[in-house]
């Protein structure tokens, strides 16, 4: 299976695995963005993507940039649908219970931002009913299925 990348920025970077285990592609900023405490950012990658049918791609926080940056996906994950040919922005946040104290980062061109990762979509078909069938759990919801 092959994702086509139109290169839209000459600052894009190509998308890499880190490692051949790795089902994640990392994904770079193609410019320069800052990612204050408890604001969205939007950050380009530079690249627009060709998704095959029956597909999507699931943007993804990188752990150690949370961990040590305290920056996410505020939208996690993010959607990049078969249909879609735009260009492919991270919406980054960052959080002051994670990581730096540092109310500004600072991203540069070239730097890891997020991770892609190539997912199949069933394709389905959603059905009204007047009944549900039964299950020992029930309507039961947040927190239902355990004792803390």
């Amino acid at each position: 299976m092959q994702v086509k990348l139109k290169k839209l920025k000459e600052t894009a970077k190509l998308p890499t695995q880190a490692t051949p285990g790795s089902s994640g592609y990392d994904l770079y900023a193609a410019e320069e963005a800052s990612v204050r405490n408890h604001t969205v950012t939007l950050v380009s990658t530079g690249w627009a993507m060709e998704v095959p049918p029956g597909y999507e791609i699931q943007i993804r926080p990188r752990s150690g940039l949370a961990v040590k940056q305290g920056i996410t996906v505020v939208n996690t994950p993010g959607t990049i649908d078969s249909d879609y040919r735009g260009e492919v922005k991270v919406a980054l946040i960052k959080s002051t219970q994670l990581g730096s104290l540092e109310e500004i980062i600072n991203i540069k061109p070239g730097d890891r931002i997020a991770q892609m990762v190539v997912c199949e979509v069933p394709r389905t078909e959603l059905v009204e009913v007047s009944e549900l069938s039964d299950t020992s759990r029930g309507s039961g919801g947040f927190g239902s299925t355990g004792t803390k």
